[in-house]
């Protein structure tokens, strides 16, 4: 089954950026040599834009942000592919994402997924 977790940060509160990347750079490197990651990437900060449609029909809103409350921006992703949650969350322990940071585990509905890339028929 296919995870993808969700890294948050606060990059206010890195102490040590340089280490985490290179975190990163060595998680990445075995996931991939064992053939459990599918994609990943960092993901930008700046420039980011929310859509958002209001209503059936309506005109989509274009604003800038999210502007959240939180101080934990989303900041990047790991798409990997595991036997159990437990190894998605065993992956999802090892993600570097800094002081106050958390990684976010969400399954991955490969049935909507094919359905949309016309692979497989979707019944409700």
């Amino acid at each position: 089954m296919k995870y993808l977790l969700l890294i948050y940060n606060n990059s206010a509160a890195d102490p040590d950026p340089e280490a985490r990347l290179q975190g990163h750079v060595t998680l990445f490197k075995e996931l991939n040599e064992a053939g459990t990651v599918l994609s990943s990437a960092a993901l930008g900060g700046a420039g980011v834009q929310t859509v958002r449609t209001h209503g059936r029909g309506g005109a989509p809103a274009v604003t800038d942000g999210p502007f959240l409350e939180a101080k934990e921006l989303l900041a990047g992703y790991y798409l990997v592919d595991c036997e159990t949650p437990e190894e998605a969350a065993a992956i999802a322990a090892r993600i570097p994402c800094g002081v106050g940071g958390a990684v976010e585990i969400r399954p991955v509905n490969e049935a909507v997924t094919d359905a949309v890339r016309g692979d497989a028929p979707y019944r409700i």
